[in-house]
């Protein structure tokens, strides 16, 4: 195979390479980091010199598990940087967990250096928990959005891929570190060496800070029909004051019959039921993803009592809300 040509237009050198440091928490998304390294050496590649240059560190400094299981041998420990670097973090499964003491006073100090920090996938939990996200913009894996909003109010999150505000930057987990990684480069390096390190990785459709990390209602249920998806809309912004289907029917224009048939025509389920269901679906991941009480999770999830809640739950998930904790917690430990 023929060397790539480098971009149509280089920038001059500015002199030394900038430089990434990636600090791997255990059960780091390997997707997420690695498509932010492809970026920067691709990024070489194509501009036919050392633009970039990276470390990967962590606690202990020794070698590191993805949540994929592949274990990776790290350049160092959590070290002395220098202003001048850009912190990425690297979360994934069990971010709590990983997010540990020595990894929050690290970060805090390094912090006040005044260096970019930043968190690909769940490690905006880390840099929240280290209290460097307060009064800023942020985002994170859509799964994980309920419980990050329950944990850090401060944090005005965002539905975006990714966000950059000020010296703070977020991703929302799996392809999305490429595009932060190639709005950097096109603010450090210039966009013909962005898209030059696009097109090698044959990516077609860049994402900006504005786009959306979900898909939209109508491709997610497969349904095109406007009412139905402004009803689930609704729905989804309501879960902790659930809206009657009436009300809901009359913010439609319809009646509440034609919302029922137009439920079970294209859905096989009442509104009623696929409300219980987002809501009961918010409650298992702040379940797993919190410390919250049983009791906070059924009012968080529009449940009047504990017992309602336990009893909706262990009619749709075959198990009470803990003995799902339980088990979750289990899984992890093993």
């Amino acid at each position: 195979m023929s060397e790539p040509r480098p971009a149509t237009r280089i920038p001059p050198e500015t002199g030394k390479p900038r430089r990434y440091v990636f600090v791997l928490l255990e059960n780091f998304t390997l997707l997420s980091f690695a498509s932010a390294v492809e970026c920067l050496r691709i990024a070489n590649r194509m501009a036919g010199r050392e633009a970039y240059c990276w470390r990967v560190v962590g606690e202990g400094g020794d070698t590191i598990t993805s949540s994929a299981g592949a274990e990776f041998r790290l350049d160092g420990d959590l070290e002395d940087l220098s202003r001048d670097d850009t912190l990425l973090i690297c979360g994934g499964i069990d971010v709590h967990n990983a997010t540990t003491k020595k990894v929050l006073s690290w970060l805090r100090r390094e912090a006040r250096k005044g260096m970019v920090l930043g968190g690909l996938c769940t490690a905006a939990f880390t840099l929240a928990r280290a209290g460097l996200l307060e009064g800023k913009k942020a985002t994170v894996h859509w799964e994980n959005q309920d419980s990050f909003s329950e944990e850090f109010p401060d944090v005005d999150l965002t539905k975006s891929v990714f966000v950059v505000d000020g010296q703070r930057m977020t991703t929302a987990g799996g392809t999305s570190s490429i595009d932060l990684m190639l709005k950097l480069i096109a603010d450090h390096e210039g966009e013909d060496l962005a898209n030059a390190v696009a097109d090698q990785l044959i990516y077609s459709s860049i994402r900006t800070d504005q786009d959306t990390q979900r898909l939209s209602v109508p491709t997610r249920i497969g349904v095109r029909h406007p009412k139905l998806s402004q009803v689930i809309q609704m729905m989804e912004g309501n879960i902790e004051e659930p809206i009657s289907p009436s009300i809901l029917a009359k913010d439609v224009g319809m009646s509440t019959r034609q919302l029922e048939r137009l439920f079970r025509r294209y859905l096989n389920r009442s509104p009623k039921r696929y409300y219980m269901e987002l809501r009961l679906q918010k409650a298992r991941n702040l379940l797993m993803q919190t410390d919250m009480s049983v009791i906070n999770v059924a009012l968080a999830c529009g449940f009047a009592s504990p017992s309602h809640f336990s009893k909706c739950y262990r009619a749709h998930y075959d198990t009470t809300p803990y003995r799902e904790r339980g088990s979750h917690a289990a899984r992890l430990s093993i």
